[in-house]
């Protein structure tokens, strides 16, 4: 299928999604690989959406269940959550709806989405997000690196944390979803050819394809995850207020 065929039937998909569950799709975006930039050829593509529902559903005795699980196949991985569910994440400085939010690649969107996005700001946390992608990159690192021969993707599912997490401690903020981004303002000059050829690989591999263990880089990796690891331990938590949250909600609501 083409991208204009696949665009076609996810929104075909999120229309499904609202007529079926009776709910309103607030925004839809892509969360992989694609939105990062190094997808391979037989990538699925990550939907993620965010809806609400009619004001008398938060009222019930019985609450409903705040995820909807659409669709997963070898094509299309749909999935949304409740917008009650993502503030009160947001509110814990969740680095996955500042992801969703920062998103290059938006099937759907809406003004309340927009009205959100300006609220995430106020609830960055540094310590949160650098701890994230410090556990996202370690735990991938340790379960995938060590052996001589290593799946291509995973290379990129250690480094890019790493490089969000130093554009945290750089810049005080989100970092952004392109990887391009992250490579062109944190790697360092020496690297950037050996990522070169490895990216080019890995657009031409299959999603399970392997390539040589590239020590250069597992050195940076784990010089990378110990300096993130300490920053993190010595920075000071933050605090936030859940006003502008339930403003932002009530008005959802009303």
């Amino acid at each position: 299928m083409t991208d204009e065929m696949i665009k076609t039937t996810i929104e075909e998909k999120l229309k499904e999604v609202e007529q079926q569950e009776n709910v309103r799709i607030l925004a839809a975006v892509e969360s992989g690989s694609r939105s990062w930039g190094f997808a391979s050829p037989d990538s699925d593509y990550d939907v993620r959406f965010l809806y609400v529902r009619d004001k008398h559903s938060y009222l019930r005795l019985d609450e409903i269940r705040d995820v909807i699980e659409w669709q997963l196949d070898e094509v299309l991985d749909i999935n949304g959550w409740d917008i009650k569910k993502a503030l009160q994440l947001l509110y814990k400085s969740n680095p996955t709806v500042f992801e969703w939010c920062a998103s290059p690649v938006v099937y759907r969107t809406s003004p309340e989405f927009e009205e959100l996005k300006k609220l995430l700001p106020l609830y960055f946390s540094k310590k949160k997000g650098l701890y994230h992608y410090w556990h996202m990159a370690e735990s991938n690192y340790r379960t995938y690196l060590h052996t001589d021969q290593v799946r291509a993707k995973k290379y990129f599912y250690v480094l890019r944390p790493l490089l969000a997490a130093k554009w945290i401690l750089d810049r005080e903020c989100p970092p952004p979803m392109l990887f391009s981004e992250l490579v062109e303002a944190e790697l360092e000059d020496c690297l950037k050819p050996e990522l070169e050829r490895l990216l080019e690989m890995k657009k031409k591999l299959p999603e399970m394809g392997l390539v040589p263990r590239i020590d250069k880089l597992n050195k940076y990796m784990e010089d990378s995850m110990v300096m993130v690891k300490g920053w993190a331990d010595q920075m000071p938590g933050s605090s936030q207020t859940w006003d502008c949250l339930n403003q932002y909600f009530w008005k959802l609501l009303a």
